[in-house]
C-alpha cells in the first residue's frame, strides 16, 4: 500500500482533480479526516492530510512513501528527497524585492544587508551565495511590510502576478526560482516500493499531460 501526504488547503483542492483523473483518490473521499485508507485503479492508498510546511518532513522520514508538496516549501524545508514530476500548478516565482532605489544605496552599506522572510533558510543561502553578509529575519503575514517601513532592506517572498509588489511601490531585483507543486518521494520507497511509485508517477505525469492539452 502506498502512502501519499497530502498538503491540507488549496494545494490538496488543485491536487484532487489530478489524483482522479491518474486513478487514485475520488474528491469525496478527501476530508478532514487526517489519515484515510482508499481504494484506487492502482491499489489501496493511504492518504496522509497534512499541514503544508509538514509534508516534506513526512516524507524524508518514511511516515509517507510519496507527498505533492510546493517547490518554495521543498526548498525551505531542505529535506533529502526526490522530485521526479513538475505537477504545473500552484505557480508562483520565488524572488528578492525592495525598494527602487536600494541597489545604489547597498554600494555605501557599511552593516549586513537586512532581510524579511517567510523563507529564512532560502533568503540565507541565497545572500550568502551572492558574497552579500546579511541579517535575515523570519516575517509571516504580508512581507512587503519589511521594506515599506524600512524594517529591511530586501523581502524573499513569493509573488504570481506582483500586483502586491507593485502596491507597495517595491520591485523584483532578482528571481531565484520558479515554483509551483511537485511530486515528491521518499529516496528508500523510490526503490522498496517501486511499482506503485513508478504507477503513481506515470499515471501522474498523464494526468498532468492531459490537462495541458
Amino acid at each position: 500500500m502506498l502512502r501519499v501526504a497530502l498538503p491540507t488547503g488549496r494545494m490538496m483542492k488543485q491536487a484532487i482533480p489530478f489524483l482522479e483523473a491518474a486513478g487514485y483518490a475520488p474528491a469525496e473521499s478527501l476530508n478532514e479526516t487526517r489519515k484515510l485508507t482508499v481504494p484506487s485503479q492502482c491499489g489501496r492508498v493511504e492518504y496522509l492530510l497534512v499541514k503544508p510546511v509538514d509534508a516534506p518532513l513526512y516524507i524524508e522520514q518514511g511516515v509517507a512513501d510519496a507527498g505533492i508538496s510546493g517547490k518554495d516549501v521543498l526548498m525551505e524545508v531542505g529535506a533529502d528527497l526526490l522530485e521526479p514530476l513538475d505537477l504545473g500548478f500552484s505557480k508562483c516565482r520565488m524572488v528578492v524585492a525592495g525598494k527602487p532605489e536600494i541597489e545604489r544605496k547597498l554600494d555605501n552599506l557599511l552593516s549586513p544587508v537586512r532581510v524579511a522572510s517567510k523563507f529564512p533558510r532560502v533568503a540565507q543561502h541565497y545572500f550568502r551565495k551572492q558574497g552579500v553578509p546579511c541579517t535575515v529575519f523570519k516575517l509571516s503575514g504580508s512581507v512587503e511590510i519589511g521594506a515599506v517601513l524600512g524594517l529591511s532592506h530586501y523581502i524573499v517572498d513569493i509573488v504570481e502576478t506582483g500586483t502586491t509588489l507593485r502596491e507597495n511601490g517595491l520591485v523584483v531585483h532578482e528571481e531565484i526560482a520558479d515554483c509551483s507543486a511537485r511530486l515528491a518521494v521518499n529516496r528508500a520507497a523510490w526503490y522498496a516500493k517501486l511499482s506503485e511509485v513508478r504507477d503513481l508517477l506515470v499515471n501522474l505525469k498523464t494526468a498532468v499531460e492531459g490537462a495541458r492539452t
